[in-house]
């Protein structure tokens, strides 16, 4: 064992301290690899946590993977090594030797590094992440509150998005010209990229790290990837990105048994362990382990400018008996399957991040009924500011995938989602988790025939357009992937040399820029003030008819969507005022694949009451469609065309 005084360059008595009260948010600024200059010698000094190692050497590629004789000195009563190293310079392989109590050696990469090997090697990179000259002033300073605002989400894996014609990966400066001038004409207003953390398996998605500050080097270099936030942020396009504080990867060189003994993870396996997943929970109750990951969710947005997480696994996190039988789980001390210790590490996360990023997006995935998870913590919420409303996906792509002449009985899949739509800040995705492993692509979950397939499909697009809570729609959603995504191989892009899918394309695209024009769509997500039914029962001819409204009268939309194969004639609808009504968007437009059955020119109310309303409207509502009315300005003449 080694030790020696503090020196001045190395980790501060203060962030010692801060460290270990799990308040050191930049932690990332001491520990690790960093480049820098003492006593007149340029090189590196490395800082590691590892409180239970009798020696920690650095073993790199000049020395044979030897670090016995390259030894860290051990800081007193702190738990931390550190020591400056003279002419190692930018781009060295290393790993820690560490000799853990048990006298066993074993090397591991470090958990604050910031570059990795591409795998399947597995050593860390001495790398800088100075010197990018960033252009996006303008997108920060004019980031306000989410909330009001249009917010539709392209998901995509990075990998499988496009690839070259070699089957390569495209590198993220690449990237940058290929998804910005796409992501931008199609109108979605961020994109939000699977884990880019660095992983072993590419199969794991990126869901199953080992390195929580180093960018996959999958796709290239650090400041490749700032181009790509950069060119995004240039062209209006938030930047969010998936993170995983819920478990991380077993792999050797990972965070497992990081110094000879359970440091990252919980002591007890019936709490570390994620059987259906072979991971590793997160001990939430250890200050150092909140310092490292409070601190990761910091650096991407502090590094790479990214606008906010969407945080995987949130109920993983939160229930003690989370996929795990009776046996393998303990009750808390209260008796109750809660993890006490992660619901308060959310809480922390949360409040860190809405600090120094007051605008951040902050999305938790979190798929059982926990209450209060987009309220602040003061009231007793985890603090997140939107929720995905997995219960409107799980209970949506249902319905969508129920036989036509089954639907009245199942209406109620349609109408129960509003019972608590305003319940939290939802985000209504369809994602990746829905494409993938044997449930059919959105375009094969539609019953009937190959044009009802599209028909469909455009109804559940415009369905999820128009209902409350902001968007997300995976890749290839778009323009209609026939089968599931491969996760291996690119998308089919070769789809949209025919015509139902270039047309389902065409369509996804007036329906996005559509849902950013209409106030209604997005104003009021957040209250009931926002959603009106006009005719939620109408379960015989699986018909719902609704307005979404914005703050002033004269931008709401009449919605109505027919989810069967059969036309609908002279379909009344009740209104509270006389006017009239144009066609803003009919999914059942020749320029979107449908049949031309539209409602052209000026429908005017008659004074017949109808929904216990004084005034009513007939309308064609086509087979498999959604149609959307908004009322016309006085003296309009003309309806607006759906192309």
């Amino acid at each position: 064992m080694t030790e020696q005084a503090l020196p001045q360059q190395a980790v501060s008595p203060e962030e010692i301290y801060l460290f270990h009260e799990g308040t050191l948010y930049y932690s990332y600024r001491s520990l690790g690899s960093h480049l820098t200059v003492e006593n007149g010698e340029q090189g590196v000094r490395f800082t590691v946590w590892a409180p239970h190692a009798l020696h920690v050497g650095l073993a790199t590629d000049c020395n044979n993977w030897n670090g016995e004789q390259d030894s860290l000195y051990r800081i007193p009563k702190s738990g931390f090594w550190s020591r400056f190293f003279p002419k190692i310079s930018q781009g060295t392989f290393y790993k820690y030797e560490i000799t853990g109590a048990n006298g066993e050696r074993f090397l591991k990469a470090d958990p604050y590094a910031v570059r990795a090997e591409v795998r399947p090697a597995t050593a860390s990179v001495v790398a800088s992440l100075d010197g990018y000259a960033w252009k996006d002033a303008a997108w920060r300073r004019k980031r306000r509150a989410p909330y009001g605002k249009p917010l539709h989400i392209y998901e995509l894996h990075l990998g499988t998005w496009r690839q070259k014609e070699d089957g390569t990966f495209y590198t993220y400066r690449e990237m940058a010209e290929l998804l910005v001038p796409y992501v931008t004409e199609m109108g979605y207003t961020h994109i939000e990229l699977m884990p880019l953390s660095e992983h072993p398996y590419d199969l794991s998605w990126g869901y199953q790290l080992t390195g929580y500050f180093a960018l996959t080097s999958r796709y290239g270099e650090p400041h490749d990837f700032m181009y790509l936030v950069d060119r995004c942020h240039q062209a209006g396009i938030g930047v969010l990105m998936d993170w995983v504080p819920a478990h991380f990867a077993k792999d050797a060189h990972g965070l497992r048994l990081f110094d000879g003994s359970p440091l990252f993870e919980y002591t007890d396996p019936l709490i570390a362990e994620k059987p259906g997943w072979g991971t590793l929970t997160f001990d939430y109750s250890k200050p150092e382990v909140r310092s490292f990951l409070i601190s990761s969710a910091l650096f991407w947005m502090d590094v790479y400018h990214i606008d906010g997480l969407r945080v995987d696994a949130v109920t993983s996190m939160l229930r003690l008996d989370f996929e795990k039988q009776d046996g393998q789980y303990h009750l808390n001390s209260n008796g109750g399957i809660e993890n006490e210790e992660a619901i308060a590490f959310l809480q922390q996360l949360n409040q860190t991040v809405f600090h120094y990023y007051p605008y951040a997006l902050m999305m938790a995935e979190e798929s059982s009924a926990w209450p209060k998870v987009t309220s602040p913590v003061s009231d007793g919420g985890l603090g997140f500011n939107y929720k995905w409303n997995m219960g409107w996906m799980n209970d949506t792509l249902d319905y969508v995938q129920t036989d036509f002449c089954h639907r009245p009985e199942r209406h109620n899949l349609l109408t129960f989602p509003i019972a608590y739509a305003y319940s939290e800040n939802f985000t209504l995705p369809l994602s990746h988790d829905e494409v993938v492993h044997g449930k059919k692509s959105l375009l094969n979950k539609m019953p009937g025939t190959y044009e009802q397939k599209f028909s469909g499909l455009r109804a559940l697009l415009g369905y999820q357009i128009t209902s409350p809570g902001k968007k997300l729609l995976f890749m290839g959603g778009e323009f209609g992937q026939f089968i599931e995504w491969k996760d291996q191989d690119q998308l089919d892009w070769f789809l949209l040399d025919y015509d139902s899918h270039r047309s389902l394309h065409s369509y996804t695209k007036v329906l996005n820029h559509l849902y950013i024009q209409e106030k209604a769509l997005w104003e009021l997500d957040h209250s009931w003030d926002g959603y009106q039914w006009i005719e939620a029962e109408d379960r015989g001819q699986s018909v719902i008819t609704y307005l979404r409204k914005g703050k002033k009268p004269g931008d709401t939309l009449v919605i109505l969507i027919n989810f069967q194969p059969v036309q609908r004639e002279h379909y009344r609808i009740g209104l509270q005022k006389a006017g009239s009504y144009m066609e803003v968007l009919n999914s059942d437009h020749r320029d979107f694949g449908g049949s031309g059955q539209l409602n052209s020119g000026l429908l005017r109310t008659a004074k017949t009451p109808c929904h216990g309303q004084p005034y009513s409207l007939e309308v064609t509502i086509p087979p498999l469609s959604i149609v959307i009315l908004k009322k016309a300005p006085r003296r309009s003449k003309k309806s607006r065309l759906t192309t």
